[in-house]
């Protein structure tokens, strides 16, 4: 049992000051980090905990943009009613992730931060660049179906970003505003979480003791029409196998604006641009949906396990818009 310093604060300033020494990590609701502390992939000297933190609250914005606290749970930003009636992709992605008790604990900051569930990863002791970097990535040669992806990898890492809620705010747009020293700064969403590459320990853009405080959803787009459609090995408690966050507005047949983005599949939050491109203009149909997944999995590699996440991929595509333009 390894032995740390626990630490609680009131304001978002004293949790950065609380946290400017050591290795020291902020504990919300717990999820993800007290199970890495558990496997001991995890080693905090200090843990500072920001629950008191007046990070609670859900606001609609003049221009209708949704400002979120980093405290507020899944449950209430699921079933938060201006988050049904105008992102019900973002409340259909929270409601499908983990379970009731998960989603009770969970919060908004923390599941933007949520750590990969690949084995090698949470094992401690196989070789893995996340956990420690340059010993290598064992599963580019192990066991690879599941949690690992097909976009964005490197041959440093191939680990799947595991979030649901994440897939629809890459699809929403979004800003996360943090707090560090020398002030607040806001962040846009698409460049919060960094692909491997060579460095694939460095996960995200934040600087040391930077605190997540908020997340600003782009408004909503006019008129539009959202889903979350998550394919998964069973109903409950699983991972994405493949997943996809789709926004339509239509002009009668006509797609006028799209947004897509996939889970599953990527190392990150994974936004088809091309995909939204293609489709924008186009009459609502099979021809346009297949040609739209075959661009969102434009330049999938797989490996020896999960070559299936290529079809699957362009199916949670392909069926989301059917379903959504039916």
């Amino acid at each position: 049992m390894r032995t740390f310093d626990y630490a609680r604060a009131d304001t978002p300033g004293n949790a950065i000051k609380a946290a400017a020494n050591g290795q020291a990590m902020y504990l919300a609701g717990g999820t993800t980090l007290l199970d890495l502390v558990k496997l001991d992939v995890m080693q905090p000297d200090q843990v500072v905990d920001i629950n008191r933190l007046p990070l609670k609250q859900i606001e609609t914005l003049p221009d209708g943009r949704l400002r979120v606290g980093a405290l507020v749970s899944n449950t209430d930003l699921a079933r938060h009613a201006w988050v049904r009636e105008h992102y019900p992709v973002l409340s259909q992605a929270l409601l499908a992730g983990a379970s009731t008790q998960l989603r009770n604990k969970a919060t908004t900051g923390g599941n933007i931060m949520q750590r990969v569930r690949c084995n090698y990863f949470r094992d401690g002791i196989s070789p893995c660049n996340k956990r420690q970097p340059g010993s290598g990535c064992a599963a580019i040669d192990g066991l690879n179906r599941s949690v690992h992806a097909v976009l964005g990898t490197s041959e440093h890492c191939i680990a799947s970003h595991p979030s649901d809620m994440c897939v629809a705010v890459a699809a929403i747009g979004a800003k996360v505003t943090v707090q560090g020293g020398t002030g607040s700064r806001d962040i846009d969403f698409a460049d919060f979480h960094l692909l491997p590459g060579d460095t694939p320990w460095q996960e995200h853009a934040l600087q040391p003791h930077e605190l997540i405080t908020h997340l600003t959803l782009d408004a909503p787009l006019p008129g539009s029409r959202s889903a979350y459609l998550k394919l998964r090995d069973r109903t409950s408690y699983q991972f994405a196998l493949a997943s996809s966050a789709v926004i339509l507005v239509l002009d009668g047949a006509r797609i006028a604006q799209a947004r897509i983005a996939l889970g599953g599949v990527g190392t990150k939050p994974w936004r088809a641009r091309q995909a939204e491109q293609s489709l924008v203009g186009q009459t609502a149909s099979a021809q346009a949906f297949e040609k739209a997944a075959e661009l969102a999995l434009q330049g999938a590699h797989a490996y020896a396990h999960n070559a299936f996440k290529i079809p699957l991929g362009q199916q949670a595509v392909i069926r989301n818009l059917r379903d959504l333009t039916a």
